[in-house]
């Protein structure tokens, strides 16, 4: 999800993770952002207690060349930061900054403190290029002017303390002669808790029409191939080209706060490609720990990004579970955040981890083309097609460019950028002739 003209960062792992924790009754809910100082107590509530989840805005400020970090390096006077400190209780981290067209060009580290062993981890990389993830100029989410520019979040496990660094691009990196790019102004830590798990997660939900969520239902259960005609309309023996649903958990099942994103709903005419994505929070969390992970993002996305809901359409784990993701239908055409550039009429699907030097799961890989074949079919898209898109303008297309592009394609065939990451890359060839073999093609 990087840029490549960014240095190369490889996301580390903290040796262990525990199940997030909520934060202490009335400690750490949201606040405005930019309204922490460094060095300052943890943030004080903005929203009601009973919310889920929460998140923490902490301002940087700058490393002196005489400070010393726990490695005993001494920090760059460019750089920004904060020192070791007490948080309250945190699961995903990311740095956001005040324009989102405004590049980071450097690095951003952090460390943490483990809630249940109380020791701190290593050095972990943030992907500093997020601004491929976003919606599309001119569009209303877009000039909210509530939109930020961000690193990709990191999920971290349950965490009571925190320190980062984030450091500009050395001299010469890019080009011996150019001086050096200053940081983006308005450096802030986002510390997100996600919240309590639903209390109850049913292994089905209601069966009925796949037009919407059944009210209520925690997930839309996975219907044979008849049954998926039916209930996308067709007579009993038409053969369309639309592959089995797949079994998919519904927003109230990985327990999306609703109250947080806007409530209009943005669609638009049709969904003619899928690009596919990693979500760059690290492989380090259990399946059972992936609705957590998506809240997180979703939280990130809403609260620290500014977005109007979580960018992705819809959301796969390690173990294959799929999820469905920004909210408007799942059968429905809804515009989401995730490929700058090319939002309209696409979808976009994030495998939770970083698959840039990890293989993906073949679980993970496989829920991918069994998503695809149905959402892909319900729009007579064919998964081994290609298809013309026009660009709404990304730093790889200008705006008005007729672009031909695989019906499923990768992130960076829209953008110039790493996600989703070489090892997922590769797997799309597969992905194609899998999906387009569950439509009966």
């Amino acid at each position: 999800m990087r840029a490549f003209i960014a240095s190369s960062i490889g996301v580390t792992c903290a040796a262990a993770l525990v199940l997030p924790l909520a934060a202490p009754a009335g400690a750490a809910p949201d606040t405005p952002a930019h309204s922490t100082t460094a060095g300052s107590a943890p943030a004080e509530a903005s929203e009601p207690a009973a919310l889920p989840g929460s998140t923490q805005s902490l301002a940087l400020a700058p490393l002196s060349a005489t400070s010393v970090r726990a490695t005993g390096e001494p920090a760059p006077a460019a750089g920004q930061g904060l020192t070791e400190r007490d948080v309250h209780a945190f699961s995903m981290v990311g740095v956001v900054w005040d324009d989102v067209n405004t590049e980071l060009h450097g690095t951003a580290q952090v460390r943490t403190r483990s809630t249940g062993t109380g020791r701190w981890s290593g050095w972990q990389d943030l992907e500093t290029h997020n601004a491929e993830h976003s919606a599309d100029p001119g569009t209303a989410e877009r000039e909210s002017g509530a939109v930020r520019g961000s690193t990709a979040p990191l999920w971290v496990g349950a965490s009571d303390g925190v320190q980062v660094r984030v450091n500009p691009e050395a001299p010469g990196t890019r080009d011996a002669s150019a001086t050096p790019v200053p940081l983006p102004a308005g450096l802030h830590l986002e510390l997100v808790d996600p919240g309590e798990d639903p209390q109850e997660l049913p292994a089905t939900g209601a069966a009925g029409a796949d037009r919407a969520a059944p009210e209520g239902a925690t997930a839309l259960p996975a219907l044979s191939r008849s049954a998926t005609d039916a209930a996308a309309g067709y007579a009993p023996g038409a053969k369309p080209y639309i592959g089995p649903r797949p079994r998919i958990i519904t927003r109230k099942g990985w327990g999306a706060d609703e109250k947080i994103r806007e409530r209009a709903f943005a669609y638009t005419k049709t969904v003619k490609a899928a690009f596919i994505h990693h979500s760059a929070t690290g492989n380090n969390y259990a399946c059972s720990q992936a609705p957590s992970v998506l809240r997180g993002i979703y939280r990130y996305h809403v609260k620290s990004n500014g977005w109007r809901d979580i960018g992705y359409n819809f959301a796969v784990d390690r173990c294959g579970n799929i999820y469905e993701g920004r909210a408007g239908g799942v059968t429905k055409a809804v515009m989401g955040a995730h490929t700058l550039g090319f939002n309209t009429n696409t979808m976009g699907i994030a495998v939770l981890g970083t698959f840039s030097n990890s293989d993906p799961p073949a679980a993970a890989v496989d829920a991918v083309a069994e998503l695809t074949a149905w959402k892909l079919g319900l729009f007579e898209a064919n998964p081994k097609g290609k298809v013309n898109l026009v660009s709404a303008g990304s730093n790889k297309y200008k705006k008005g460019k007729v672009v031909e592009l695989n019906v499923i394609s990768g992130h960076r065939d829209g953008f110039a950028t790493e996600c989703p990451g070489a090892r997922l890359y590769k797997k799309l060839g597969t992905t194609r002739t899998s999906s387009a073999r569950l439509q009966g093609r």
